[in-house]
C-alpha cells in the first residue's frame, strides 16, 4: 500500500492507496501529523509514501515517516508519468505538478484544465498527448477577503459568506457580492476561454473551496476531492514501477 502527504498552507491531507483506489484519507493540524502516521502504519500495510509541501517541513515529521515508510519527497527533479512542457520547471510548484499527473493518469487522451479552488485558486492545463502546458495562479477566494480588508482604511474583514447575495445593499453583502461574484466569473470566463481552444475539455475542480464553487458555476465540471492525493499516489506508482 501507499500513502499519499499533501502539507498545504493551512493543513495537512493524507490518503492510503491500493494501487490506483484510495481506501483512506484525512486530513487534520500540523501539530497532530506523528500520532497520525503511526496510527495509519500500525492500520494499514504502507511501504512506499510520497510527501509534498508548499508549507513548512517539520524535521521531526520526516523521521516519523522514514521510520515506517520508504519515503520519496516531491520535487522539481522527480520523474513523472507527464510531458512537462513549463518553461521554468524550477519555479513550478509540487501541488501544480501532482495535479497534473492526476489529469494525466484520471484522463488519459483527453484535454483536462484542473481548477484547484485553494489559499490560491490554480489552473492547470494538460492536454491529449499528456503534456502539461501551464496554466495560471489567481488569489483564492479567502485572500481576497483579507487584501480588501489590508489595503483599505474601512471596509470590514468578512468570513466568506455561503452564497452570493442578489442584492448589495449594505457593504459586507457588497464585499460578498464583489469577491465571490468576481471568483465564479472569473473561473467560467478561464474555462470559456480554453475550450473556445481546445476540443473535448475537461473540467475538474477541486480544493477547499469546490463545494460552495461547484453550486455557483455556470460550466459543466467534475468535482473531485482529494485530486492532488490521486496525483501524488500516480507519481509514486511511477517512481516505484520504473
Amino acid at each position: 500500500m501507499n500513502i499519499a502527504i499533501d502539507i498545504g498552507n493551512t493543513q495537512i491531507k493524507i490518503g492510503v492507496f491500493e494501487k490506483d483506489a484510495m481506501i483512506h484519507h484525512e486530513n487534520f493540524p500540523f501539530e497532530e501529523f506523528p500520532n497520525r502516521i503511526q496510527g495509519l502504519c500500525s492500520r494499514y500495510p504502507i511501504e512506499n509514501g510520497m510527501l509534498s509541501h508548499v508549507a513548512r517541513l517539520d524535521p521531526t515529521h520526516l523521521e516519523v515517516l522514514n521510520e515506517r515508510v520508504n519515503l520519496l519527497i516531491l520535487n522539481n527533479h522527480t520523474p513523472v508519468p507527464f510531458v512537462n512542457r513549463y518553461a521554468t520547471p524550477q519555479t513550478l510548484g509540487v501541488d501544480r505538478i501532482a495535479l497534473a499527473a492526476a489529469a494525466s493518469g484520471r484522463f488519459p487522451g483527453q484535454n483536462v484544465l484542473v481548477i484547484d479552488a485553494g489559499s490560491c485558486i490554480t489552473f492547470e492545463f494538460v492536454n491529449e498527448s499528456s503534456e502539461y502546458l501551464g496554466g495560471a495562479i489567481s488569489p483564492g477566494i479567502e485572500m481576497r477577503y483579507k487584501a480588501v480588508n489590508a489595503f483599505t482604511a474601512n471596509l470590514p474583514l468578512l468570513t466568506p459568506a455561503d452564497s452570493i447575495p442578489e442584492m448589495a445593499d449594505s457593504t459586507d453583502k457588497a464585499l460578498h457580492r464583489g469577491i465571490l461574484n468576481g471568483v465564479t466569473c472569473e473561473i467560467d470566463g478561464t474555462i470559456e476561454q480554453y475550450k473556445e481552444e481546445n476540443s473535448n475539455l475537461t473540467v475538474v475542480l477541486t480544493g477547499g473551496d469546490a463545494n460552495f464553487l461547484a453550486n455557483q458555476l455556470k460550466s459543466s465540471i467534475f468535482a473531485i476531492s482529494n485530486f492532488l492525493l490521486d496525483g501524488l499516489n500516480r507519481i509514486l506508482t511511477y517512481n516505484i514501477e520504473e
